[in-house]
C-alpha cells in the first residue's frame, strides 16, 4: 500500500463519484478505478459499495477513511517540517558556549533567534573549550563559540565577532590612575583562565612573554566573569574579554591596556556539514554584532 492509494481513496469518498474523483486528482478514470480495486484486495474487504446509480462508503471504507484521512494528514506534516528544517526554519540546534561569550552579540542572538524561528528548540550547552570541541566533532552539539579556534582539519571557523580585552584591576591600584601597556605588569600577580583548557589563556600568556615576562600566575579559573570576583578578592590582577568587563564590580576598575592590541574575537565553529540551522543563527549574531559595532 502506497500514499497514492490512500489519496485516491480519500478522493472517491469525498467525491463518491469515480469520474469527479479522477478529474480532481488529474488522472484518468479507468486506471483510478483499478488503484482502488487493488487496495480493496490488498485489505481484503470492500471498501466502496457500487451500483449503477451511486457509489457509497461500506461501513469498512467510512472507518478505513479516518484512519487514511489521519495518515495523510501526518504525511503531509512530516513533508513540511522535512522542508522547514531543511530552509533552516524548524528543528533541533545544539550551541555550544562559554559563560563569557553571552555578554555579547550572542545572548542576545538567542533571544532574537527564538522569536525569529519559533518551531527550533535551541539549546544551550555551557561547556570549556576543549569539551566544545570534542562536542562538537562527536555530533553532539551543531556550533561553538570560542575565542582562539583550535588547528583542526574536521572543524570550520569564521569570526562571529571583534573585541578587544581590559585590564581588571583592584579598585585603588596604583597602575588604576594612569596609562598602561602590557610591559607595566611585568611585576605584577596574575589570575587567569585555566592554561590547560584555554586556548585564550595561552594565547594571552604569549601576549605577556613577547612585551618581555612570564606572568606569574597565581590562581587559575574556568570562566572570565570569574577573574573579576578572584580580583576583588585581592588575589591579583586579570586580562578579560571587554564585554566581560561590562559586568560592573564594585571593588574592581577596568582600564584599557596601551599597545599592540590584544585580541579576544569570538569565532564561530562548525564542522563544515551546512547545517541550515547552524548557518541562520551564525549569520544573526553577524548581523546583530555588525550593528553594535556601527
Amino acid at each position: 500500500m502506497e500514499i497514492r492509494h490512500l489519496r485516491y481513496f480519500a478522493a472517491v469518498a469525498r467525491h463518491l463519484n469515480f469520474t469527479a474523483a479522477a478529474d480532481s486528482l488529474g488522472v484518468a478514470q479507468p486506471p483510478l478505478s483499478q488503484q482502488i480495486r487493488d487496495l480493496e484486495a490488498e485489505i481484503g474487504t470492500p471498501l466502496f459499495e457500487r451500483t449503477t446509480r451511486r457509489v457509497a462508503l461500506t461501513r469498512a471504507g467510512e472507518d478505513f477513511l479516518k484512519q487514511a484521512l489521519a495518515i495523510l494528514e501526518r504525511a503531509e506534516t512530516a513533508v513540511q517540517r522535512a522542508r522547514s528544517i531543511g530552509a533552516g526554519t524548524a528543528g533541533i540546534l545544539n550551541v555550544g558556549l562559554t559563560g563569557s561569550v553571552l555578554t555579547g552579540p550572542l545572548g542576545r542572538a538567542i533571544q532574537q533567534f527564538a522569536l525569529n524561528y519559533p518551531n527550533v528548540d535551541l539549546r544551550i550547552h555551557e561547556m570549556s573549550p576543549d569539551r566544545q570541541v570534542t562536542a562538537l566533532k562527536s555530533g553532539q552539539t551543531d556550533v561553538s563559540f570560542l575565542r582562539c579556534p583550535p588547528q583542526d582539519a574536521e572543524i570550520t571557523s569564521e569570526l562571529a565577532w571583534r573585541e578587544s580585552v581590559r585590564l581588571v584591576l583592584p579598585k585603588g591600584h596604583a597602575l588604576s590612575a594612569r596609562k598602561v601597556t602590557l610591559a607595566d605588569l611585568r611585576d605584577e600577580s596574575f589570575v587567569f583562565l585555566r592554561l590547560e583548557d584555554s586556548l585564550f589563556a595561552k594565547y594571552l600568556w604569549q601576549c605577556c612573554f613577547e612585551a618581555g615576562y612570564a606572568p606569574r600566575v597565581t590562581h587559575q579559573a574556568i570562566e572570565s566573569a570569574s577573574l573579576t570576583s578572584l580580583v576583588a578578592a585581592g588575589l591579583g590582577i586579570a586580562i578579560i574579554p571587554e564585554f566581560v568587563s561590562r559586568l560592573a564590580h564594585p571593588d574592581v576598575a577596568y582600564r584599557p591596556i596601551a599597545g599592540p592590541p590584544i585580541s579576544a574575537d569570538v569565532h564561530a565553529l562548525t564542522t563544515g556539514d551546512n547545517n541550515p540551522l547552524a548557518r541562520q543563527f551564525i549569520a544573526l549574531v553577524q548581523t546583530l554584532a555588525g550593528k553594535e559595532g556601527r
